[in-house]
């Protein structure tokens, strides 16, 4: 039996055809063998040129693992250009597979489940971003394609028989499915020692009225709609009152170029350090190093890296976007409008050892949430399911 994921991606590859992910590893994919036992992956894919990339890469080793490469459709030339290409893989590998797994948004997802429908396969819908928001706070181009993404989804969400969600609420209300339904975050966390907790608060407590500050964002620095240019803004408004004891430590590739100039217009270049992409087990040692997380995105599906963050006892603020109201203490959540700069100044100003003990002991315990046995027995169980069903 042979199952078919279909998404935008990408992957990419060296140059002895090996493949790595960002978003999609191992884990990923070992879950599609409760489906079936051979797995085959359409989307685009991309040559990795400096071999130094592969460190912030996950490889991939499951086997058998099959990639069908498909153009690139997440741009205009690929909408209008590449799509009957596109089109004409999906359709053929549609249609040499038994079961489809669509990952939404993506365009090469479109595409699949159509192909399914048409050749009366069975498949089910992850629903894992917000393709308005996403797209709407991208660019002026942006702009354009939003409503076609929103619509899109909508509408195959809605018919779908069997879609999986990785909000609680958020997508759900968003985009309603008239079928079968679970929510199942693609974050799955494995430790939980209460010594993790013990030694945040100690951290707490040994700040003092000269200790530096450290927020941090992990992101890639690159795409404003991941929102770190807010916080920046917000220590230069603070800044201008006197208060310089914080820092903002950003992990994330991308050019800087942009954050830079915004921390530069601001007067705080000494107070945003780009530290770059990190492995992600160095990401760990370094969220237990700093003080607050900060999770300022206006496009989101349920943020992995807020999830991991709380998950060692960080307290934590975060835009009012997609499921991050789901995670967060509702006081420190701030809006997605040009109010936020004031907004993130009030709750930096307002925050002392209390507020960060009580937010520190509360994320620690709400990231067990996502502990992996309950997320994937929950997965598991929704894909049995949706085989027995076919």
């Amino acid at each position: 039996m042979r199952i078919l994921f279909c998404h935008d991606g990408p992957l990419r590859k060296d140059e002895f055809n090996n493949y790595y992910g960002t978003a999609h590893n191992d884990d990923t994919f070992k879950r599609y063998y409760n489906i079936a036992n051979d797995l085959a992956v359409a989307t685009r894919v991309s040559k990795i040129i400096n071999s130094e990339a592969k460190v912030t890469l996950s490889k991939i080793t499951v086997s058998p693992f099959d990639v069908i490469e498909c153009p690139n459709l997440s741009n205009f030339k690929g909408l209008f250009v590449d799509r009957l290409k596109a089109k004409k893989i999906i359709y053929s590998e549609v249609e040499k597979s038994d079961y489809i797994v669509v990952r939404l948004p993506s365009v090469l997802g479109f595409i699949a489940i159509d192909a399914a429908i048409k050749n009366n396969k069975p498949y089910l819908i992850e629903v894992v971003a917000c393709p308005w928001d996403a797209f709407w706070n991208h660019s002026l181009k942006g702009k354009f394609v939003a409503p076609f993404m929103y619509y899109s989804t909508k509408k195959r969400v809605g018919n779908a028989k069997y879609s999986i969600y990785v909000t609680n609420n958020f997508l759900q209300n968003r985009y309603p499915t008239s079928g079968k339904s679970v929510n199942c975050s693609n974050v799955s966390l494995t430790e939980f020692s209460d010594d993790i907790l013990a030694r945040r608060i100690e951290k707490i407590k040994n700040i003092n009225d000269n200790s530096k500050i450290v927020i941090g964002t992990t992101a890639a620095v690159d795409v404003k709609y991941k929102g770190q240019q807010y916080v920046i803004q917000a220590l230069g408004k603070l800044k201008q009152q006197g208060i310089t004891h914080f820092e903002y430590q950003l992990i994330g590739g991308g050019n800087q170029d942009y954050l830079k100039s915004v921390a530069k217009k601001h007067d705080v270049v000494d107070q945003v350090i780009f530290l770059g992409s990190l492995p992600h087990r160095k990401v760990f040692e370094w969220l237990d190093k700093i003080d607050l997380y900060a999770q300022p995105s206006r496009q989101e599906g349920l943020p992995r890296a807020l999830i991991e963050a709380m998950s060692r006892g960080l307290p934590a603020f975060g835009a009012n976007t997609a499921g991050i109201p789901e995670l967060l203490d509702k006081n420190y959540i701030f809006s997605n409008t040009s109010r936020n700069i004031k907004e993130i100044c009030l709750m930096l100003e307002n925050i002392d050892i209390e507020l960060m003990i009580d937010q520190s002991k509360r994320n620690f315990f709400e990231s067990k949430s996502y502990k992996k046995e309950l997320i994937e027995d929950r997965r598991i169980d929704f894909f049995n399911s949706f085989k027995n069903k076919y």
